[in-house]
């Protein structure tokens, strides 16, 4: 009989681990705590809005390793389509000024030199650097299976973009941005503000806009929802058997070797081997009760930060609200939005672009901020709900000043804070990417396979720092590498059917 794979969790990263289990033979169960599939990658419908938690933009929209992944997993069609957004980010600053982030390296470079020509040398070597990341590829083999051939392929094609990582990666962007020595006030303001705070790698920093510049990150119409749900159709058509609204309570081990799970309603799902794709702490120091932490993924956890949470604070407006730039940052650094002490201020995503997102005529925006786990931890009740009724009340008067045509047109509101997040998806303390890559983490990886436990694999964004769907969707890939290798069978991928029609035609 084929082994038997028991996978827990149905976001992206248990979602692509059972379509290439599939495609390779195994049989499958998947055990979803939701009533959704998705995890992180999700979306929610109020009388007609969409409410978008996690698609913005995703690299590998047009090439590469991670495009190939898409393809494969059925997660972008041929007919899917990308929007490449001109202006990554608009941001506001107290005195009305703006700035703008071109997803284009050479326009943003020309407009950077237009405001602040003080600066041109410490603008021609950031961008230069950006450039020199240009080249870079991801592995499509799983750790442990590389060849020396791989590797000196990637040497080869990624040789410039190497050096410039490893320059770089392990300086935070602030040290980076002092070390280029930009002296005009508004660059500093705007620097410190977006990335300057924030214990994040310069290597991360410089690769972002070059996947844009590229146009291999782009935003696919439709957003979180419909893409998770591509996945699901191409898993259940590949006759995937998909658990929702189950719980999983702990990983049944038995000398040494995981043999199955126990689901919180008491019933035992035995398996030849388990894959854990939900929230790595919940995994880790839950379901395995903590017994099998490697001293890597103890540092992590106790030393390596974390995404700070989010609340999305959502409206819907009954008329159309034009789109000059789709994402606005609003700096207003300390302002107090009920608990929370904004850090630099907060984000309004306008999708008005996305005609799928609301009802025809309307529009659905969304204003986003960091507030810490600390604050939603222990709030419930009537406080839970009086935290809400200030957050919402204090970001519509921010809206109305945004966009001041919305005043007497919002139809529907909705607040999303941390404890959402965690109630639907059980992500630790709200972190939705994980461990922030950092400078001291941003090469680092926590161990797939775990010694003392033979039978269980760990995947999903947790495992990289930085996060994110396509490091968590390349994790489900590599778990059925490493398990074909150890049956001794050939890995084996097929591209989704529409691909094949595609490409046949």
């Amino acid at each position: 009989m084929d082994p038997h794979l028991v996978i827990i969790g149905g976001g992206v990263a248990g979602l692509s681990a059972g379509i290439y289990a599939r495609m390779n033979g195994f049989t499958t169960t998947i055990v979803e705590m939701h009533d959704i599939p998705g995890g992180q990658c999700t979306a929610w419908v109020r009388h007609g809005y969409h409410f978008d938690h996690c698609l913005h933009w995703l690299v590998g929209t047009h090439e590469g390793t991670f495009h190939t992944i898409w393809k494969e997993l059925g997660a972008l069609e041929p007919d899917t389509r990308i929007v490449d957004h001109a202006v990554h980010t608009r941001v506001l600053a107290p005195d009305g000024t703006e700035f703008l982030v071109y997803t284009d390296i050479d326009r943003w470079e020309a407009y950077l030199l237009e405001i602040a020509p003080e600066d041109e040398k410490a603008i021609r070597r950031m961008i230069h650097d950006m450039r020199g990341t240009h080249t870079l590829e991801q592995f499509e083999d799983a750790p442990g299976m590389r060849s020396i051939v791989d590797y000196i392929k990637a040497l080869y094609h990624s040789g410039g973009a190497l050096y410039t990582l490893g320059k770089h990666m392990h300086k935070s962007c602030r040290a980076y941005f002092d070390e280029l020595g930009f002296t005009s006030p508004r660059l500093r303001l705007y620097f410190d503000n977006l990335y300057g705070d924030l214990h994040f790698s310069a290597g991360a920093f410089l690769m972002m806009l070059t996947w844009m510049s590229k146009k291999n990150a782009g935003y696919p119409i439709g957003g979180s929802l419909p893409f998770a749900m591509r996945l699901t159709k191409r898993y259940k058509e590949l006759g995937g058997e998909l658990l929702l609204k189950h719980r999983v309570r702990s990983i049944r081990v038995e000398h040494g070797k995981a043999v199955g799970v126990e689901l919180e309603d008491d019933h035992f799902l035995p398996a030849d081997h388990v894959i854990g794709a939900a929230d790595a702490h919940s995994t880790l120091h839950g379901m395995l009760k903590g017994r099998y932490l490697t001293p890597r993924m103890r540092e992590a956890f106790a030393t390596w930060e974390t995404f700070t949470p989010l609340v999305h604070v959502c409206f819907g407006i009954d008329r159309e609200v034009p789109v000059q730039h789709a994402t606005t940052t609003v700096l207003a650094a300390g302002e107090r939005v009920g608990r929370t002490t904004l850090r630099t201020g907060f984000n309004v995503l306008n999708y008005g672009f996305d005609p799928t997102l609301a009802p025809l005529g309307k529009t659905t925006i969304i204003i986003r901020f960091d507030s810490p786990w600390a604050i939603w931890k222990d709030l419930d009740g009537e406080d839970y709900q009086e935290e809400k009724r200030v957050i919402l009340e204090t970001m519509t008067r921010h809206l109305i000043t945004l966009y001041p045509e919305v005043e007497g047109h919002i139809e529907v509101t909705d607040v999303a804070t941390p404890q959402t997040n965690v109630r639907y998806t059980g992500v630790w303390q709200g972190a939705y990417e994980g461990f922030l890559p950092g400078p001291d983490n941003l090469n680092s990886q926590l161990e797939m396979r775990i010694p003392g436990l033979d039978g269980f694999t760990l995947i999903g964004q947790w495992i990289t720092p930085g996060g994110g769907l396509p490091p968590a969707a390349q994790s489900g890939r590599w778990a059925i590498q490493l398990l074909c290798k150890d049956l001794r069978r050939e890995f084996i991928t097929t591209l989704a059917p529409a691909w094949v029609k595609a490409e046949a035609g």
